[in-house]
């Protein structure tokens, strides 16, 4: 268990940010790089929150539940905001290798 830096996780101030406000409990990132492990916290505005699971998984296995979680109206929605985040260099494969991270806030 290990305290990280919130920005290894979550990208930018605003995903931090949506985490504060409890839209975001679980982020999906790329499985080349590892960025926690489970036990591992990390502080966002004076709040702590704790990493609670890491599970490897494809993006094909995401479902509505998962996008909500990642502040997502709808899977359908996840994949356009992915798509716009990332621009031309990302192409939604149902097969591509992720990891999920789970997080909450600790009292």
């Amino acid at each position: 268990m290990a305290e990280i830096d919130a920005s290894e996780l979550l990208p930018n101030d605003r995903v931090q940010q949506m985490a504060l406000s409890g839209e975001v409990s679980q982020i999906h990132r790329g499985a080349s790089q590892h960025y926690a492990d489970e036990g591992d916290t990390f502080e966002v505005d004076g709040t702590t929150f704790e990493v609670t699971s890491v599970d490897d998984r494809t993006l094909g296995d995401m479902t509505d539940e998962d996008a909500r979680r990642e502040g997502s109206e709808s899977l359908a929605a996840y994949k356009q905001r992915m798509v716009k985040v990332h621009g031309g260099n990302f192409e939604w494969d149902d097969s591509s290798t992720v990891v999920r991270y789970r997080f909450e806030k600790q009292d």
